[in-house]
């Protein structure tokens, strides 16, 4: 998990930030990017202790797993970390992939010091203000794109769970705006909320049916 770090630490590039995303599939909530600097002294020091010895892909984490790393990366010295959103509106307006782009870029400028190079999980990113290199499946390979991609990943988990409240009929803690049978059931049955993806094909459909508003009437919501 370290290799890449440590090709660009023979090239004395220290200030190493990773960048990954939570949540482009979705078809509620926004995209969430995660930007995250271990500094190098911490982390050759720190590689094999309990927590950070098991910093991975957070696909690959149970729900526990993430959130004890989590409170660990925010709150220890020696690791930085910011977050990025693009929301619903945002991703209807320009797409996904490009409020994803846009999340990734505000993640970057959030981070209090800016680092020298970006490792990016997936492919290129258009319009990052620092060089980057970008590495597929990254989040299994580099260390810095693993821990960015659980601040990512908690960071929209705890925010999908307070709209969970405001919106409960959609379950959203549950599937986190996933399309799930749940899910789809529930859109169904209530039509929109103003946290779902417009342009997203089952949210259209919804749409459509409902000429355009996105939500039932009261006759139909009865049935």
């Amino acid at each position: 998990m370290l290799e890449f770090e440590q090709k660009h630490w023979n090239n004395n590039i220290c200030k190493i930030a990773g960048l990954d995303e939570a949540g482009r599939g979705p078809l509620a909530g926004s995209v969430i990017a995660g930007a995250l600097i271990f500094d190098k002294k911490f982390l050759l020091k720190e590689i094999d202790n309990e927590i950070v010895s098991q910093i991975n892909d957070s696909k690959k984490l149970t729900e526990k797993k993430r959130e004890e790393i989590f409170e660990y990366l925010i709150s220890t010295d020696g690791i930085q970390y910011a977050v990025g959103e693009a929301t619903a509106e945002e991703i209807d307006d320009i797409n996904i992939l490009q409020a994803t782009w846009v999340a990734m870029r505000r993640a970057i400028n959030n981070l209090k010091e800016k680092p020298s190079i970006i490792l990016v999980d997936g492919l290129p990113v258009k319009g990052l203000p620092i060089e980057s290199e970008s590495i597929v499946k990254g989040d299994s390979k580099s260390i810095s794109i693993a821990a960015a991609s659980i601040i990512a990943k908690v960071t929209r988990d705890r925010q999908i769970k307070t709209l969970d409240l405001k919106y409960p009929e959609y379950g959203f803690a549950s599937h986190k705006g996933y399309g799930t049978k749940k899910h789809l059931e529930a859109l169904n049955k209530y039509g929109t909320c103003p946290i779902h993806r417009k342009t997203f094909k089952p949210v259209a459909n919804i749409i459509h049916k409902t000429n355009g508003t996105g939500e039932f009437s009261q006759t139909e919501f009865n049935l």
